[in-house]
């Protein structure tokens, strides 16, 4: 470990970085000729080649990066102040902001903890069971809650798990190894699945609904997209759960079902205490808010008495998200003088994330004031030789390869806008082509660096890159194989358009 005097403001890397953003954005606003884009057009288009190089490098922290469309389009022209501040608060924000509170309670409250071991021991301590369970566990609660929130917070019980095991002898040698890995790479991957499925879990999800609204006026609803994406991760789900227990990692002993953690850490939990009652109540309210608007619409249009439900049939997924979140404050605990959160809990809550989001947000409404997306249509319509699904297949292929090797979050940034023009330059709907951008984005499982969660879990020393790339390599071909057709085929159902 290094000193704390041998230590670097900036890496090499870094410094490259720091160089090669306003180089690059030189280069990019001086070689697009006049007569193709205007001035602003110029510009926006340099500022997201600096930014993004700095996003690509982190050449300084991302969110500040997400930082300078305020200081840079603003200043040389690009858009008005107006264009680019209002992205900081879109709506989208405020809805994965009130999904992080709900995160933070879950956390606090150990009510995570709670539902594995229940879930486990429902299922039951077969090694395959087990990781069946975690998955599971993993599945439901990064659905509604960040995948890099619940990969931390499943982590520990996938680590105690495999303690267990190992200090039991109920698994050992070569079946210890393969346990081990199977229920680490089960976490991290179940996590990254489960967030395809809602707005709310993955970054590159919300994004889409963030850019969908800014530059077409269309909203992406929570059941929208649950509708569209749940079934692409149920089949993700399945296919990971035979891969890990059936195939690569298959677990062959005669100790298995002895494993005496689930219930001692069940009963060292004991009763659920009041706060988990509590959050359990508000997480289920905003679930069902979420889910059963268009039903609260119906009953608010047909049942005369109850004609007053109709504003809250009508409410915002982002207001349903920061009601749930706000409640949380205003309900007391059983400690006295203490409420379920506190104002310092929100120390845990990453403002760096919703600053990321407002940055992406803000190129993307830059994009649109300054006459770019027109100019990519133009630009781009040769690839109108190509039929809608080649173009579809390539581009969820490009995006997987990209995010293997950088943040998902900033290839969503920089790629939801350009597959945007993409769309109109070809024809297909806009949402379409954002949706492939999205979920190929938001499937990452070949490399420790591609998403958190599988840094969470290779950080616990139990898997080598070696694992995760070859097992993520047939996670990837599916995926491919998976979004292309629920794109192609699904969507144009579920969202009631054309392709």
């Amino acid at each position: 470990m290094p000193k704390e005097k041998d230590k670097k403001a900036y890496s090499r890397g870094n410094l490259i970085g720091l160089i090669l953003g306003p180089v690059l954005a030189l280069l990019v606003f001086f070689l697009l000729p006049n007569d193709m884009i205007g001035y602003e057009g110029r510009v926006v288009i340099a500022s997201i080649a600096m930014i993004g190089t700095y996003w690509v490098t982190e050449a300084v922290p991302m969110a500040v990066a997400s930082l300078l469309p305020l200081i840079i389009i603003p200043l040389f022209g690009g858009a008005p102040i107006d264009v680019v501040s209002r992205s900081y608060g879109e709506s989208v924000i405020f809805m994965y902001m009130g999904g992080f509170i709900l995160a933070i309670a879950i956390e606090k409250w150990n009510l995570h903890r709670r539902i594995a071991l229940n879930i486990i021991d429902w299922i039951g301590t077969e090694s395959h069971k087990i990781i069946l369970g975690i998955m599971i566990a993993t599945g439901l609660l990064t659905m509604f809650i960040s995948n890099a929130a619940t990969a931390l917070m499943m982590l520990p019980v996938a680590l105690a798990l495999i303690s267990e095991v190992r200090e039991k002898k109920i698994l050992e040698d070569q079946n210890l190894k393969f346990f081990a890995k199977s229920i680490l790479l089960a976490v991290a991957y179940t996590a990254t699945i489960g967030g395809l499925a809602t707005l709310v879990a993955a970054v590159p999800n919300a994004a889409l609904a963030g850019i969908a609204k800014i530059q077409f006026d269309v909203e992406v609803t929570f059941v929208q997209w649950f509708i569209f994406a749940a079934p692409i991760a149920l089949i993700m789900f399945v296919f990971l759960y035979f891969y890990l227990t059936k195939m690569k990692f298959k677990v062959k002993s005669e100790n298995e079902g002895k494993v005496s953690f689930i219930k001692e850490e069940k009963k060292g939990l004991g009763k659920v205490k009041t706060e988990e009652w509590i959050v359990i109540a508000v997480f289920l309210l905003t679930v069902s808010l979420w889910v059963g608007k268009p039903a609260i619409s119906w009953v608010a249009d047909h049942v005369g008495f109850l004609s007053f439900l109709s504003r809250l049939g009508s409410l915002p997924d982002a207001s349903i998200s920061m009601m749930g979140a706000v409640l949380l404050f205003f309900l007391p605990s059983t400690k006295k003088g203490e409420r379920i959160l506190e104002w310092e809990d929100l120390v845990k809550l990453p403002w760096g994330v919703l600053v990321l989001f407002g940055g992406g947000l803000a190129l993307a409404a830059s994009l649109e004031h300054s006459g770019v997306n027109e100019w990519i249509a133009v630009a781009l319509q040769g690839l109108q030789a190509y039929t809608p699904f080649i173009i579809i297949l390539l581009l969820v292929v490009i995006v997987l390869g990209m995010t293997e090797i950088l943040s998902n979050t900033a290839v969503a940034n920089l790629v939801l806008p350009i597959s945007a023009g993409l769309g109109v330059a070809i024809g297909i709907d806009p949402l379409i082509m954002m949706a492939a951008v999205a979920l190929a984005a938001g499937s990452c499982y070949m490399l420790p660096v591609a998403t958190p969660p599988n840094t969470a879990v290779f950080s616990a020393g139990e898997l080598e890159v070696s694992d995760m790339a070859k097992a993520g390599v047939w996670l990837n071909l599916v995926s491919v194989i998976v979004i292309t057709l629920a794109v192609y085929y699904w969507m144009p159902i579920v969202f009631g358009i054309t392709i």
